[in-house]
């Protein structure tokens, strides 16, 4: 939760869009965290080269505000395809990439927790 507000970090959904907007729910509630964005980790392989990442990876995370500078929290909704994402960034040199282990599945299901529905603000 303290992440939600700090400019310094972003949350990085790797769910599909459907997911993100609130359209398809694997929890109890639907939607996505707080200021989250929504990168679908499908889109980080390139099925022309045996699906190895794409060469534009680093350009499609920083349109997103994706960037090696800021604390960056990776989930979906059980954390393997979010998986993906966080070695990538591995990958990539991001310094300070965490994952959320708990990710959706834990989240929409808690009813403590800030929820927002429909596009990237």
């Amino acid at each position: 939760l303290a992440t939600i507000d700090n400019p310094d970090s972003i949350v990085w959904d790797a769910r599909s869009e459907a997911e993100y907007l609130g359209l398809r729910s694997g929890a109890r509630r639907a939607g996505h965290v707080p200021g989250a964005v929504n990168l679908d980790w499908v889109h980080l392989m390139d099925p022309a080269r045996d699906l190895r990442l794409v060469r534009n990876l680093p350009e499609l995370l920083a349109a997103r505000g994706i960037t090696p500078d800021r604390a960056v929290i990776t989930h979906c909704q059980t954390h393997h395809r979010s998986g993906l994402t966080y070695l990538a960034a591995r990958l990539l040199g991001f310094p300070r990439i965490k994952a959320y282990h708990g990710s959706w599945g834990e989240w929409g299901n808690r009813e403590d927790t800030p929820i927002e529905t429909g596009p990237e603000r």
